[in-house]
């Protein structure tokens, strides 16, 4: 039988290929004004890396964020060319069993230096900053919400991207500080016309997008959505069907694995325990879920 180890991906190793990037997830190559992302099976909780990998967890967050791409097509321009490894650089063909199924080429953009975040329910620290003070980065919000309420609308809850620790939730005003009024008032506006596209199509297939985050950069001045996209790592994906405020709620992202660490005594400084293979397993089955409910195929 084969073990979970010899499913898993940690690290790429593209011998020749300049490494442009490598974060939580994802390795990132460069090739000319073209980057490769290659999404490992890693994990991360509470801004570490844990050691244990996740049964095809790349390749969902890669198959998923192309679903979407096709989705959006008539929303907004992204960055993405092709997943086909056939149509790659002759000088990545040799690494295909690395790339088959969870890498994209996709185009170099200027990265806007802001997270796109919608929210269309209380949760996460959103949650925490109404508890606090009745707002969410700004955003007045009517009193009595309970945890898991949805919200009257969708609500865009910009934050700063951190390198390392938590990225910080910052106010419409802050933003538009950092990147201009036109470039917020076009991000905030195309935010939410994704996300409200997105959520009513997911909740169609059986799935409430509690919140998401988006990135977004120029190519050639145009303004181009980027990176993963709607990925269980990206946002909360609650089951509809057992959705009910005043509560935390089940989920296909990695709250599971979060539940877990919290319950094993970790301090929450690196390094990261291991996960035992059960968790591992149960994890990567969620994440095929939301990718069989979402697309209507399996992985």
């Amino acid at each position: 039988m084969e073990s979970i180890a010899e499913k898993i991906i940690l690290e790429t190793s593209l011998t020749g290929i300049e490494r442009f990037s490598q974060g939580k997830v994802r390795d990132v190559y460069r090739l000319g004004g073209q980057l490769l992302i290659v999404a490992t099976d890693r994990i991360s909780a509470f801004d570490s890396v844990l050691p244990t990998g996740i049964p095809d967890k790349g390749r969902v967050l890669t198959q998923m964020s192309i679903f979407w791409f096709n989705q959006l097509r008539d929303v907004t321009a992204t960055h993405f060319l092709t997943a086909d490894v056939d149509a790659y650089p002759a000088e990545l063909r040799p690494f295909r069993a690395q790339l088959e199924g969870r890498s994209m080429l996709v185009r170099l953009a200027e990265m806007v230096p802001i997270e796109c975040v919608a929210r269309g329910y209380l949760a996460g620290s959103g949650w925490k900053e109404y508890r606090a003070g009745g707002m969410v980065c700004g955003n007045p919000l009517p009193k009595g919400l309970q945890e898991s309420s949805r919200l009257p609308e969708p609500i865009f809850t910009p934050a700063t991207k951190a390198q390392t620790g938590h990225d910080e939730n910052i106010t419409f005003e802050r933003m538009a500080s950092i990147v201009g009024m036109d470039i917020a008032r076009q991000l905030r506006d195309l935010t939410l016309a994704i996300y409200s596209m997105a959520a009513s199509y997911a909740e169609s297939r059986g799935i409430i997008i509690a919140d998401t985050k988006f990135e977004f950069g120029f190519i050639d001045g145009k303004l181009v959505l980027g990176d993963e996209v709607l990925t269980p790592d990206s946002s909360r994906f609650w089951p509809l069907d057992t959705y009910k405020p005043g509560r935390a709620q089940n989920s296909y992202d990695k709250q599971y694995v979060r539940d877990y660490l919290e319950g094993v005594n970790w301090n929450k400084q690196p390094p990261a325990p291991a996960l035992p293979p059960e968790v591992a397993r149960e994890t990567g089955a969620k994440y095929r879920e939301a990718y069989r409910l979402l697309t209507g195929k399996e992985l």
